[in-house]
């Protein structure tokens, strides 16, 4: 059996005019993640990442990312935009700033875009959940034992969910529990494919660690 590690990106910029850039803990999360799987002697054969700057400078910041490579279905679900359409444009400013508030409003959001109530989203839930499988299935098709791959909760939820054959609305669910730089661990062999643990995160298991846990 081969191990597909999926890393969550370490935390990015809640608030800022351009999410997608790592702040300085989810760079220390980053670090600490790597440093650990070392101390393991955990090295990855192959590593895959999305697009995502917040997904490139997480392999980085581990020291995994000279031999990258990257697939497009491992990017978040736009919730930016998933929001505009739910909201026409005008997403209230409360939903904006206050995490509590904005993060209750888009579990509540992507429950509609699921069942396809959100009207022209820029992305359908049934073109994400494809694209999410089309990457999983790029990472496995190796003959590499250990495969790191870097991506985003939305995208780790699914790939969960899809692997327990769960119900749609589970990826969600699991989404909003995945913690900056955590670890899921699924083994695959051939059309074998199983989780074996989930949103793990020994790096932070030590009292000076426990301080890089975040989830936004």
């Amino acid at each position: 059996m081969a191990e597909l590690l999926v890393i969550r990106h370490g935390q990015a910029s809640f608030g800022a005019e351009n999410y997608d850039v790592l702040s300085d803990l989810g760079r220390a999360q980053a670090r600490a993640a790597g440093a650990w799987l070392r101390e393991m002697g955990w090295e990855p054969d192959r590593v895959v990442t999305g697009t995502l700057n917040r997904q490139i400078d997480t392999a980085t910041e581990m020291g995994f990312a000279p031999s990258r490579e990257e697939h497009a279905g491992l990017n978040e679900y736009d919730f930016g935009s998933l929001l505009d359409s739910r909201f026409g444009g005008e997403v209230p400013d409360l939903v904006k700033g206050d995490r509590k508030v904005h993060f209750r409003t888009l579990r509540e959001t992507v429950f509609a875009w699921q069942k396809d109530e959100i009207e022209k989203p820029y992305e359908t839930w049934a073109a994400f959940a494809e694209r999410v499988e089309a990457a999983r299935a790029f990472a496995v098709d190796t003959d590499a034992k250990r495969v790191l791959m870097v991506s985003s909760g939305g995208v780790i939820g699914q790939l969960t969910a899809a692997s327990l054959h769960a119900p749609a609305q589970h990826m969600m669910n699991l989404n909003l529990q995945i913690k900056n730089a955590a670890m899921t661990r699924f083994m695959f062999s051939g059309s074998l494919f199983s989780l074996n643990e989930f949103n793990a995160t020994p790096h932070y298991a030590t009292p000076d660690g426990i301080k890089l846990m975040s989830y936004s």
